[in-house]
């Protein structure tokens, strides 16, 4: 059976991160995988699947990935695949134009990877979505939420269902302990809070490096990821005097190695579709607290601690519960390493596998 995955990029996310694990495992389990990448750039992930998959990458544009003459680029491809899988917008357009046009019978599973997005928000262009979805034969959900939200907004019967992203569990959970003093310029009595997520509007680290000024000197702040706000938040850390208790990392291959050296995973995102990296900080055997939004408190909500989205004092007062205590913080960190065994990329990928084999010619 041959599958295509088809995404907007390598770059540093949730999806790329998914696509970049779990395209080894498909191949491993006798799906014949290839993949394209609309954007041509060099990024760790690509580096990454370069090295682990058996089938082809195929780069379509060192140019605007919003161009629609890549829609003709990939109506040929699509023909030569049993299933195409796609992921993330203009991706999902692209795609399902691909189809129309070329009128390929090639069944196209979409995976929805977020609870909101600006196209929604658009009257003229709900009409242009119906459209688009009824063209899909499958959609995966990666979340209760993202899949009650899409079908608010499409008001429409299609063949959804929730198929929870998944992690590689071992590859956290098995990361030998590092000399922490050595790997991060801190005192040796720090208490180490982290969030890797990008540096974009949704993930409002700026809350979380607020909530810095109503704790302790001893509590310090890792910052992973890099985007379009990172600069202005490094400015926005010097104006709070907070420099000497942040550290802003930027992109990073070893995200388990620095989750084990920390105490505190936090995620402070004011939309999220699933929250991996959540999961990730669960699965590194740590407690986690992030925001009570659509997507992410039906993963945390009875295992870590929720706050109040964008509220500096709840986040500070969460925080100093795990901090005053070491009997509630294993408490909290025992139930995450529960359960962070939910989410297994295992389950994901044979989850897929099921709607592919409804498919096979």
């Amino acid at each position: 059976m041959k599958v295509l995955h088809v995404i907007t990029s390598l770059k540093t996310g949730g999806a790329e991160r998914l696509v970049t694990d779990s395209i080894p495992l498909y191949q491993a389990k006798g799906i014949d995988t290839d993949v394209v990448i609309l954007q041509d750039e060099k990024t760790s992930f690509r580096n990454e699947l370069e090295k682990k998959t058996s089938g082809k990458l195929v780069f379509l544009t060192k140019g605007s990935v919003y161009n629609p003459l890549l829609i003709f680029r990939l109506i040929p491809l699509l023909k030569q695949y049993d299933v195409v899988h796609a992921h993330l917008f203009p991706v999902l357009y692209w795609v399902v134009l691909a189809k129309w046009l070329g009128r390929s019978d090639t069944p196209i599973i979409y995976t929805e990877h977020s609870t909101n997005n600006g196209r929604r928000n658009n009257p003229f262009l709900k009409y242009i979505e119906r459209f688009i979805y009824s063209k899909l034969s499958a959609i995966g959900c990666i979340s209760k939420g993202t899949k009650d939200e899409l079908l608010n907004h499409l008001n429409k019967d299609l063949n959804v269902r929730k198929i929870n992203n998944g992690i590689d569990l071992l590859r956290f959970k098995n990361v030998s302990a590092m000399d922490r003093e050595q790997y991060i310029d801190f005192e040796k009595d720090a208490k180490i809070l982290i969030q890797v997520s990008s540096f974009r509007e949704q993930k409002d680290q700026k809350t979380l490096i607020t909530a810095l000024i109503n704790l302790p000197y001893p509590i310090k702040l890792l910052l992973v990821g890099d985007g379009p706000l990172k600069n202005e938040l490094i400015d926005y850390t010097q104006k709070l005097k907070l420099e000497n208790r942040v550290i802003f990392l930027g992109n990073r291959e070893d995200i388990p190695e620095l989750l084990k050296i920390s105490d505190i995973v936090i995620l402070s995102s004011k939309v999220e579709g699933f929250g991996l990296a959540i999961v990730e900080g669960m699965a590194a055997g740590k407690p986690v607290i992030a925001s009570n939004i659509i997507g992410v408190s039906e993963i945390v909500d009875n295992y870590g601690l929720l706050f109040e989205q964008g509220n500096v004092k709840d986040l500070s007062d969460k925080i100093m519960l795990l901090y005053n205590s070491d009997t509630y913080y294993n408490e909290i960190k025992d139930r995450c390493i529960i359960r962070a065994s939910d989410f297994s990329i295992e389950k994901m990928v044979d989850s897929y596998i099921e709607i592919y084999r409804n498919y096979e010619k």
